[in-house]
C-alpha cells in the first residue's frame, strides 16, 4: 500500500525554495521550542520534535532534499508511490526458515513509515536471504544431512533507532514493537521488547536485541534484532565520537575585552571564560562535557566563537563606534 507523503517544508514552516540557511534556522528555532526536556506537553512535544528531525535530516542533505522534491511532484500529480520490491513502508517482506513468508515491522525507533520506505537505512530489512530452500534437497539424499540441513538459525533483521543526545549521554530503556505478519494466512502477532539504550552510543553503531529476529527451523536458534543507532539532530549540538560541538555567539566586546558567559549544555548551564582577544571561528573548549567515553571518561564540549554585529544602534551607541573608529589604531587589512 502506498504510504502517505510527508510535507517537511509545512513542518519546517518554510517555502519550498527555501536556503539552507533558512532551513537550518527554521530547524533550530522550532527544535528549541519542541524539545522533549523543555516543553510543557511532553509527548506531543517529542512526537514533533521526531518529526522535525525527519524533515531537516532529508532537507538539510542536497541529494535527499533532490530526491524528495521529485516525490513531491509525483505525488502532486496524483502518480502513486508504492515500496521498492520487498518493502512495504517500515516493512521487510521475505521468506524466512521453513520456507515462510513473513514481513517485519518496526515501531517505537522515532521514524515515520514514509522516511523509512524512501530516506531509512533499512527498517525491518533483513540481514541477508535464508539459506534454506525447501525444495533445494537432491533426491536420494541421507536422512541425516537432512535434519542437519533443516536445523538453521532464524534471520537476523536491521532497523534504525532515533535516539537523543540526551539519551546517549544517560542511557535510556525505549520499547520496541516488532509485528511479524505471515504473507500466507495474512495473520498478525505483535512483540514489544524494552531496548536498553547503553550511555555513550555513538551513530552508525547498531544496539543488538539477541534472540528477537526471524524464527528458527527445526530446532536452530531464533535470529537477532540489529538496531542501527541514528542521533536526533540537537538544536545546539552535533556529536563527534564522544565530543559535541556548537556554536558561541558573541558582542564585539565580549571578544575583544573577554567575558564570563553562560553555555547551555545537556546537564544544564555552565560559564565560559572567554579569553581578551578571542578570534572569529575560534574555538573554546569545556572538558568533560561531552558523550560518555567509556571507563568513567568523557569527551569534551566545543564551541565554535561567531561574533555578532549589532543590526541597530541607538545614537549614542553610533556616537561611541564612531568614536572609537576615530582613536583605534587596528586596522584589519594590514597585513603583518
Amino acid at each position: 500500500m502506498p504510504v502517505e507523503f510527508k510535507d517537511y517544508y509545512q513542518v519546517l514552516g518554510v517555502p519550498p525554495k527555501a536556503t539552507d540557511e533558512e532551513i537550518k534556522k527554521a530547524f533550530r528555532t522550532l527544535a528549541r521550542k519542541y524539545h522533549p526536556d523543555v516543553a510543557k506537553d511532553k509527548r506531543t512535544a517529542e512526537e514533533k520534535f521526531k518529526e522535525l528531525n525527519e524533515a531537516h535530516e532529508v532537507l538539510s542533505d542536497r541529494v535527499s532534499r533532490q530526491k524528495y522534491d521529485r516525490l513531491g511532484a509525483r505525488w502532486k500529480a496524483g502518480a502513486e508511490s508504492r515500496p521498492p520490491p520487498g518493502r512495504a513502508g517500515s516493512r521487510f517482506a521475505g521468506r524466512g526458515a521453513g520456507g515462510r513468508e513473513y514481513e517485519f515491522q518496526f515501531e517505537g525507533t522515532g521514524f515515520s513509515d514514509f522516511f523509512e520506505q524512501f530516506f531509512g537505512g533499512g527498517g525491518g530489512r533483513s540481514r541477508g536471504p535464508s539459506p534454506f530452500d525447501p525444495h533445494g534437497y537432491a533426491d536420494g539424499a541421507d536422512e541425516s544431512e537432512e535434519q542437519a540441513a533443516a536445523a538453521l538459525r532464524g534471520q537476523d533483521i536491521q532497523g534504525d533507532i532515533l535516539i537523543t543526545l540526551e539519551e546517549a549521554l544517560q542511557g535510556a530503556m525505549r520499547p520496541i514493537s516488532v509485528r511479524r505478519t505471515n504473507a500466507r494466512t495474512g495473520q498478525e502477532e505483535t512483540h514489544t521488547y524494552e531496548v536498553r539504550i547503553p550511555a555513550g552510543v555513538q551513530a552508525g553503531q547498531s544496539i543488538r536485541v539477541p534472540g528477537k529476529g526471524g524464527e528458527g527451523f527445526g530446532g536452530g536458534s531464533a535470529g537477532d534484532i540489529y538496531l542501527r543507532v541514528r542521533h536526533a539532530q540537537h538544536p545546539d549540538w552535533r556529536a563527534r565520537g564522544a565530543d559535541l560541538l556548537g556554536q558561541l555567539e558573541l558582542a564585539p566586546w565580549e571578544a575583544v575585552l573577554g567575558a564570563t558567559v553562560p553555555v547551555r549544555t545537556l546537564e544544564g548551564t555552565v560559564s565560559l571564560k572567554v579569553p581578551a582577544g578571542t578570534q572569529q571561528g575560534h574555538q573554546l573548549r569545556i572538558r568533560g562535557k561531552g558523550l560518555p567515553a567509556g571507563a568513567a571518561k568523557r569527551g569534551d564540549l566545543y564551541v565554535g566563537v561567531s561574533i555578532q554585529v549589532p543590526p541597530h544602534l541607538s545614537k549614542e551607541e553610533e556616537r561611541l563606534w564612531k568614536q572609537l573608529a576615530t582613536e583605534s589604531t587596528f586596522d584589519p587589512r594590514k597585513t603583518s
